[in-house]
Parts: C-alpha cells; sequence; structure tokens
C-alpha cells in the first residue's frame, strides 16, 4: 500500500476497512462508498478525524460515474466487501434476519422503494422459483415459491417471521428450522438489492480505474458472489480474441489483470474466534498490468 496513494473503499459498511486505510495514509486518499444512509452517517462520524477521506452515499455499481464526478483519476486500490453487513444483520428493523422479528425489507438503500415484501408482492411464481434456484441454490425452490405465493394471497406474507414460516410450512417434514429459510431470505434479499449485477458492474469498474499496479480486492461470502469475481478475474487475466467470419482471428486485446490469489483466501481458526461471520468468506485479489506486461 501506498502511503501517497488514492484508495477506494466500496462498502464502507461500519468503517473498520476505511479506517486501516486512512490509518496508512499520509498524503492520500480515500473513497469511501456505502449505499447505506445509516452506514455513511456512522462513517462520516468514525472518519471526521482523517481529512484524507471523503464519504459519499452510493451504489458502488456505479463506481464507473462515481469516480469521474469526483475527479479521481487511477487509483491505487478498490476493495468490495460485498453482501449484507453484520451491522444490517443486526438490526431487526431492517428484516435481514429470520432470527427475530421484524418489518420485511431487505433493503441496503432505505431511500430506495422496493422492500422484499413489495417485491415478494409483485413477483410471479415462475419468477421466484427461478431466484431462489439462481441466488440461494435453493432445492426445492416450486415448493418454496408455492408456499410463498399462498401467504400472499391470504395477506399474511408482512414480517420476517412470515417468510420464514412460509418456508417451514413448505417443509413439514423437516423438524427444527430448516437450512432452505436461511437460503430463502439470501435468494430475497440478492434480488431486492440487484447484488449480482451491482458486484459484477462494480468489479469491472474497479478494473477500468485502477493505475499499473493497482490492485482489487474483492470477499464474498457465498457461491454466487464468489463465482462472478472468479469469473471477473478470469477473463481479465487472459487476452481477449475477436474473430473474423471465416475463423481468422480480428484482434487480440491483452490481459490486464495479474490473478495473485489462485485460491481464494479465507479466515484463519484465531480470526474465526474474534469473527465468526468469517467462517464463509473468501478474498480474491488481482493487480492490474502496466501495458508492457498487458501486451
Amino acid at each position: 500500500m501506498r502511503a501517497e496513494g488514492t484508495y477506494v473503499d466500496c462498502t464502507a459498511g461500519f468503517g473498520g476497512h476505511s479506517e486501516l486505510i486512512c490509518q496508512r495514509l499520509t498524503s492520500g486518499r480515500l473513497i469511501a462508498i456505502d449505499r447505506d444512509p445509516f452506514a455513511v452517517a456512522r462513517v462520516k462520524e468514525r472518519l471526521k478525524s482523517f481529512a484524507c477521506a471523503e464519504v459519499i452515499q452510493s451504489d458502488y455499481g456505479k463506481l464507473a460515474r462515481i469516480l469521474p464526478e469526483l475527479k479521481v483519476g487511477p487509483v491505487d486500490g478498490v476493495l468490495i466487501d460485498a453482501g449484507v453487513s453484520s451491522m444490517q444483520l443486526d438490526d431487526p428493523q431492517r428484516g435481514f434476519s429470520f432470527q427475530v422479528e421484524g418489518p420485511l425489507d431487505m433493503r441496503q438503500d432505505t431511500t430506495q422503494p422496493l422492500t422484499a415484501r413489495a417485491y415478494l408482492a409483485a413477483c410471479t411464481e415462475t419468477e421466484l422459483t427461478r431466484v431462489l434456484r439462481d441466488y440461494g441454490d435453493v432445492r426445492p425452490a416450486q415448493r418454496i415459491a408455492k408456499s410463498i405465493a399462498k401467504r400472499r394471497e391470504r395477506n399474511t406474507l408482512n414480517t420476517t417471521f412470515d417468510l420464514r414460516d412460509a418456508v417451514c410450512e413448505a417443509l413439514p417434514f423437516v423438524s427444527g428450522t430448516p437450512d432452505e429459510v436461511r437460503t430463502v431470505f439470501q435468494a430475497v434479499r440478492i434480488a431486492v438489492n440487484d447484488e449480482y449485477a451491482q458486484l459484477e458492474r462494480g468489479i469491472r469498474a474497479g478494473i477500468d480505474a485502477l493505475a499499473p499496479g493497482g490492485r482489487v480486492v474483492v470477499i464474498a461470502f457465498h457461491s454466487g458472489e464468489d463465482r462472478i469475481v472468479k469469473n471477473v478475474f478470469r477473463e481479465e487475466s487472459h487476452a481477449q480474441r475477436t474473430f473474423l467470419a471465416d475463423g481468422r482471428i480480428a484482434s487480440v486485446t491483452p490481459p490486464r489483470l495479474r490473478v495473485l490469489t489462485p485460491k481464494p483466501v479465507t479466515a484463519d481458526a484465531d480470526e474465526l474466534l474474534d469473527n465468526p461471520r468469517a467462517h464463509s468468506a473468501k478474498l480474491r485479489a488481482a493487480e492490474r498490468l502496466a501495458g508492457k506486461e498487458a501486451a
């Protein structure tokens, strides 16, 4: 890390990563971004003693627009800590957790109109089945989607416990709370916040913004997120060819990245003692190649 460099924390959250970056900067600059207005207020307070920090509320999927608007040129590092934050999970009023009752909300940006309740009210059973399979790897997706639809018709799908109970009702042969409750909540949250599209846009814009030698680091928490990171890194670390109609190569675009983590980095035992939620975290990193290296 360069003490005079420019860095972007795309998911500032509670501000822990941002503060660590600021502590290492001398004449550098940090752009801290979060779509959650409550997180932005907390991070501004946490970083108020650091003149190098600028905190803004936005969707990091809009990074390609954010950085030019801030007159930020090539940057030295981009960090994305994907998914939902602990702060959001722990607040019952945000509706992210099935373990406490709260409104069926799940918005990361509370200024957006679409809540989980509104999404589930408008979503067709077919579309919901696809979302549960694609975003949550839910196997009995059709069965659960049908149960959710029945509750919706009875107007009993208003809280997190209502959604939890809809999943349990679909799987009466499972004792206790089925594992599918967690993955259904995950899938609905991803759909409400358009997280997969945002993640891919953010990674690609982050790569575009990097100076030669700059690094992009992404922390993913489940297979769907990690698959997006891995695929983008793989694509950007190989030459891209276009072909003529007769099969001849028309052009070759050199790779832009060097992947620094052939396998994702995971938390060790000591870190898991301090932060059990890091159990599923996978970190991948890549470095922007200079022109000669790319060629």
